[in-house]
């Protein structure tokens, strides 16, 4: 079955120039990811970029970046680079939907999955249809739900960590966007189907429920791609950043409904790159990739918490890779003190201001970090300041919501 483009003969004039307007609001409105979050902590510590030896585990990166395929045929494609070559992003939406059997047009291709995070928010929040999402949680559709002057709900996590879902089922009657990040993040712990499940029968009707599953493959969690087969009001997002180890390269989908999808298209059409894209389907095609890495990050990341178990050392125990430590004091003086010591952690959460999350890395970068981490740990980091967000980021109103 060919993959459908998007439609442009059937788009009216009218149409036409509400999708122009749309675009002329959106280009003020920066799309918000786990790099900029990042980065925003960076800068407290005077480095645009961190020194070269510093160990990075502040943006839930794989350090093992693409695979041996996608960098084969990144390498093969430098010369295509002047060509869109739209033939390889419908190779890649047929190759997904072959691997889970879906239908080719329940699937839209973007540069990671931040974009359409942010674009079902703007859809189908407003000024009367509010944003809810669980405390804590990933922070990007907080953001995107300010700009639209939406109602922001915070649902905190049940005392195992997983989404409470009739919590979030009841948490407003006039919810527009639901969002589930499962497995979760910060805390790197998922929430069983059939609570997902319970909240597509009982969220409030007309509600689109968002489940963010970039980070499934790290997990024995079930998907819910079976919910998007069924024509629930429900989108899925996915990327290539996590597992597949192309955070820099940047490509991810969205699966829903057409109808769905639709709508959010209407906040962006770009073209997509044809490395990330070709990339992206040689990762799919390696049938090894996911259970290999699972091992990889399941192995060093249970050797860490061995190593805090041992130490003394609280932390929430983690399917992903990212996990939550407690610090029992700020948790940003530590994020500081270790930046001293050229170990990037983070971020902080409001509802948790003792615990910073920590990203799983090479088996190198994690006894650098246990050896920085002890030390900080024996001493006083009293009267440091916490990192802040870049002035840039800093003036605009909606980055202030905790």
């Amino acid at each position: 079955m060919p993959v459908e483009s998007i439609n442009l003969s059937g788009l009216s004039r009218r149409s036409f120039l509400r999708l122009a307007a749309t675009a002329s609001a959106m280009s003020a409105v920066p799309i918000l990811t786990e790099a900029h979050l990042a980065h925003a902590q960076r800068r407290k510590f005077n480095f645009d970029a961190p020194p070269h030896d510093a160990v990075r585990i502040d943006a839930n990166e794989n350090p093992l970046g693409p695979c041996t395929g996608a960098c084969a045929t990144i390498s093969s494609l430098i010369p295509e680079g002047g060509r869109y070559d739209y033939d390889l992003t419908q190779t890649l939406v047929q190759t997904f939907c072959d691997l889970e059997g879906l239908k080719t047009d329940y699937v839209v291709p973007y540069a990671g999955s931040s974009e359409p995070l942010h674009y079902t928010v703007l859809a189908f929040t407003s000024k009367d249809k509010s944003y809810v999402t669980a405390d804590p949680g990933y922070e990007a559709g907080m953001y995107a739900a300010k700009v639209n002057d939406a109602k922001i709900v915070k649902v905190p996590l049940t005392a195992t960590h997983a989404h409470d879902t009739k919590a979030m089922a009841a948490a407003d009657p006039n919810a527009g966007v639901i969002y589930v990040c499962n497995p979760n993040n910060p805390t790197g712990t998922t929430t069983s189907k059939a609570d997902i499940e319970y909240l597509v029968a009982n969220k409030p009707k007309g509600s689109i429920l968002l489940i963010d599953e970039a980070y499934i493959h790290f997990s024995d969690g079930a998907p819910s791609l079976d919910l998007v087969k069924a024509d629930k009001d429900v989108i899925v997002l996915r990327t290539f950043s996590k597992v597949y180890g192309m955070a820099g390269v940047r490509c991810g989908l969205a699966i829903g409904r057409p109808d769905l999808l639709q709508k959010i298209q209407y906040y962006g059409m770009n073209s997509m790159p044809i490395m990330a894209v070709a990339a992206a389907t040689a990762s799919l095609q390696d049938k090894d990739i996911v259970a290999q890495r699972r091992k990889i990050n399941t192995d060093i990341r249970n050797e860490t918490f061995e190593w805090l178990t041992a130490n003394n050392f609280s932390f929430i125990p983690s399917e992903t890779n990212c996990f939550m430590l407690q610090t029992n004091r700020p948790g940003r003086e530590v994020m500081t003190a270790m930046a001293a010591k050229g170990v990037y952690i983070g971020r902080v959460w409001p509802i948790m201001p003792t615990y910073v999350r920590i990203t799983v890395g090479t088996r190198s970068d994690m006894q650098k970090f246990q050896v920085a981490f002890k030390q900080v740990m024996s001493s006083s980091t009293a009267g440091l300041e916490p990192p802040a967000l870049p002035a840039r980021l800093r003036e605009t109103p909606f980055t202030h919501l905790s």
